[in-house]
């Protein structure tokens, strides 16, 4: 039996709120064929309520390298959906095994500001877990974090600072977390998420 199946979900008047905002959003817009599709995973899991971030391993010629990041990687040939690559990215860097059930709902896709990068579209896709599961990382994962809502959505946290992307100084905002930066498309993803659970 999988992880996921052992307890129930009981939503709260937060979640069942963001599930409902999720579902009555305009359906996904067709991928665009000139761009690298992948997903991720933002997993919530309670007590206090927290989100998973990764940081990624460091390695020659990626661009994201080392960087804060959310579980998930590029859709494959096999996969038949982002969602199912959404799934099997997660099984493989941090062991978690996800079931549509814990499905919230799919946030905004994200594409990278900055030209110097490669053109890679994410789809995020919710995911609210029974509980804090353990992990098995792979060797595409430094570290984990969990981050608490709480963090995230106090204002002091969040900020402007300067960034290095290829060499060139930008300034860009910023989730600023114990001993963590967090910016660029996952700074997005988590504020798009986050405007949800403000209103």
């Amino acid at each position: 039996m999988l992880w996921g199946r052992l307890r129930t979900l009981a939503l709260t008047d937060r979640f069942s709120r963001l599930k409902r905002r999720l579902a009555s959003r305009p359906d996904t817009p067709s991928e665009d064929p000139a761009l690298i599709w992948a997903a991720v995973a933002v997993l919530i899991a309670p007590d206090p309520n927290a989100i998973l971030l990764i940081r990624r391993a460091d390695r020659p010629g990626d661009p994201w390298s080392g960087h804060m990041a959310l579980p998930g990687g590029r859709r494959e040939p096999q996969d038949s959906s982002l969602l199912a690559t959404v799934i099997r990215e997660t099984s493989e860097e941090v062991g978690v095994e996800l079931v549509q059930e814990q499905l919230l709902g799919v946030l905004e896709d994200v594409v990278p500001r900055n030209p110097v990068l490669p053109p890679v579209a994410v789809r995020p896709f919710a995911f609210l877990l029974p509980a804090r599961p353990p992990l098995r990382l792979n060797h595409e994962v430094a570290a984990t974090q969990w981050v608490t809502l709480e963090d995230l959505l106090q204002p002091g946290g969040y900020h402007l600072t300067t960034r290095e992307i290829r060499g060139q100084s930008h300034d860009v905002q910023a989730y600023r977390l114990a001993g963590a930066i967090v910016w660029g498309m996952t700074e997005r993803i988590l504020t798009g998420l986050l405007e949800h659970l403000r209103d």
